[in-house]
């Protein structure tokens, strides 16, 4: 990815949570800061979008009977929503991470709050399997693939310097990590105490809460429509994504799927690099910039979100 037009200004990549990559393009912005009471209040959306996002990737497991039952369909039906989210997720990370750029920071973090909100009301009212998959795997997914890169282009943006992002991004995982954990618990006790149904309300009441503390929230650069949009890359990515996921997945079953759809990933994700690359060696705007590693603020995110 090349810098943005504007002085001042570079690009990070980090990890995100539930072992996918995550390309974030965060710019950081050299303007006066505001003031950092301001600053700390607004990292409460992200941190509560962080949460829920984890919250979601983990509630369902402890459902699994419940749903089946009520939805007269199998527990391996159930299963098949479950993973379609994660692969959902897998595979538009980078790519939305890519679209910060162009539709802005604050736009994309509305749009997935919204998307996730319509996917969790969708799931809560399922008639059948069929609205679940709709609502769970592919809007709640698309929902947090848009959510998660703005919620680390953001922080860094925000937190200028290394020790008060560092600090950010240790209140994020901290949430990303009690949302993981809370999911099956909190999924369990309304699952027994009222129904599974509760627990997507439950997601939804809190996208309301985000929608609402979210309106603080300042995108501190413009977007840029104009900006060039790596469609191989992006193809690319999401293929070698989806394959490395589904292996992890698939440990349950074979070994040796697993192994042969780890390193089948591992290759695609090779061409990936070598096809970025070469476009940097021409000049043209790649899906993901290989200087990021090398930067350290990078490395910190990096770190951080795989320890999470």
């Amino acid at each position: 990815m090349r810098s943005c037009p504007a002085p001042g200004l570079r690009s990070i990549l980090c990890f995100g949570p539930q072992n996918e990559e995550v390309l974030i393009s965060m710019t950081e912005a050299t303007t006066s800061p505001a003031p950092y009471s301001s600053i700390r209040v607004m990292l409460i959306p992200l941190a509560l979008a962080q949460f829920i996002c984890s919250f979601a990737g983990s509630n369902m497991n402890v459902m699994i009977n419940d749903i089946s039952i009520d939805l007269h369909t199998t527990v391996h039906g159930v299963q098949v929503c479950i993973t379609l989210f994660l692969l959902v997720m897998a595979a538009l990370m980078i790519p939305c991470g890519k679209l910060t750029d162009r539709l802005g920071r604050k736009r994309c973090f509305r749009l997935g709050l919204s998307v996730y909100g319509i996917g969790a009301l969708l799931s809560a009212l399922s008639p059948g399997i069929g609205v679940l998959i709709l609502g769970n795997s592919i809007f709640e997914g698309v929902g947090t693939a848009l959510l998660i890169p703005p919620v680390y282009i953001l922080t860094t943006m925000l937190f200028t310097d290394l020790k008060s992002r560092a600090w950010a991004f240790g209140v994020i995982s901290a949430l990303g990590g009690v949302g993981a954990a809370m999911g099956p618990l909190i999924g369990g006790v309304i699952t027994t105490t009222i129904t599974w149904r509760a627990a997507f309300v439950f997601q939804a009441m809190v996208i309301v809460v985000i929608v609402v503390l979210a309106r603080r929230l300042v995108d501190p650069v413009p977007p840029d429509p104009g900006r060039p949009f790596d469609m191989v890359g992006a193809v690319l990515s999401a293929a070698g994504l989806v394959i490395l996921v589904g292996g992890i997945l698939a440990a349950d079953q074979s070994v040796a799927l697993m192994a042969g759809l780890v390193a089948l990933g591992a290759i695609v994700l090779s061409g990936f690099f070598v096809w970025i690359r070469r476009r940097e060696r021409e000049g043209r705007e790649a899906l993901l910039s290989t200087s990021l590693f090398h930067n350290r603020t990078s490395n910190l995110a990096l770190v951080t979100q795989n320890v999470q």
